[in-house]
This record gives structure tokens, C-alpha cells and sequence, in this order.
């Protein structure tokens, strides 16, 4: 059962609408009026018997976020989920999923080294590959106008995820 979801992003107004931050947009989108507090590094709400968190070090640093709030509610790896933006799948598809490799996140990284697992719930939110460029570069841009469009799609179908599917993991939806 998750009794956490981990919405992962950066902080500041510079990254707020990049795609690096694709899984605190979503969580924005699911909870626009919780009342949040700062702990564990990050900001925390509770919906019903859900908490949320949304760390507040960068990306490469959510392990320490992650870690020290599982630690204070005493949270397996598998009551966990991390939802966040993934290169590895095309713009537009969205997976959920039991563990699996960490595709170079940092953010994942960073995780599975704090709390030294990696069984975690993941809910992957494709961005696609740069075609040109950096991926660090990639990764901290707006989305493509075209791309904008189309992330209320996007917004609407994770949340749906969240809501309906965490008992039949695993699970795509390809939206665009």
C-alpha cells in the first residue's frame, strides 16, 4: 500500500516550469489547494491517509529528503512513490512500475543511496531525448510550445495513474 508519493523537482523560480520538474507539476495539477508544511527538507501535505512530499534540495540531493521522512513515519521502500520525469521514455508516455533500473536520474540515485533500495513505486513521466545538446541541458528546459499543449493531457492521465492503477502496476499509458 503507498502511504507516500514523492513528487520530484527543483526548487526556485528558474526550474519551475522545466521538465526536470514534470513530477512536481503533476502533483500541483492533483493538489492545488493543500495546505503544506516544511519538513524533511522539502514541503509535506497529507490527503486522507496519503502523505505527500515535494523535497526542496535539488534533485541529486532527494535522498536526503526522502530518507529522513521515511524514517520519522517508519516507511518501507514499498510504501513509496516517486513520481518524476524520465528520458528514456518518448514525450507523452507515462509508466508505473515496481523498482527497475535508474536510467541515469540523479534524483533516483540519490534515493536508492539514502534509503539503500531500490524496490520503490515509480511513476515515470516520458520527456523524451534531446536531440541536440546536453541531456543536463535538456532536462532543465521549458517543454517545446507544442509539448505545452499538450502536458494538461499528460497531468490529467498521472493522476489518473495515481488514483486508479497502483494496484495493477505495471502500467503504460502513451499519450502523445
Amino acid at each position: 500500500m503507498v502511504k507516500l508519493l514523492v513528487f520530484l523537482g527543483n526548487p526556485g523560480k528558474a526550474y519551475e516550469k522545466t521538465r526536470h520538474n514534470v513530477g512536481w507539476m503533476v502533483c500541483d495539477y492533483m493538489y492545488p489547494t493543500l495546505s503544506w508544511s516544511q519538513k524533511f527538507n522539502g514541503l509535506i501535505a497529507q490527503d486522507g491517509g496519503t502523505r505527500l512530499l515535494k523535497p526542496h534540495t535539488y534533485m541529486n540531493e532527494s535522498g536526503k529528503s526522502v530518507r529522513s521522512c521515511m524514517d520519522f513515519f517508519s516507511y518501507t521502500a514499498q510504501e513509496v512513490m516517486v513520481i518524476h520525469d524520465d528520458l528514456e521514455l518518448p514525450f507523452g508516455t507515462i509508466r508505473m512500475q515496481s523498482g527497475g533500473g535508474l536510467q541515469g536520474h540523479n534524483g533516483l540515485k540519490s534515493i536508492k543511496s539514502h534509503i539503500k533500495d531500490d524496490l520503490f513505486l515509480r511513476l515515470r513521466i516520458g520527456i523524451g531525448r534531446p536531440k541536440h545538446g546536453t541531456v543536463s541541458s535538456f532536462v532543465l528546459q521549458r517543454f517545446s510550445p507544442e509539448e505545452e499543449i499538450s502536458l494538461p493531457l499528460i497531468l490529467d492521465s498521472a493522476k489518473k495513474m495515481l488514483i486508479d492503477d497502483i494496484p495493477t502496476l505495471p502500467v503504460t499509458n502513451t499519450l502523445v
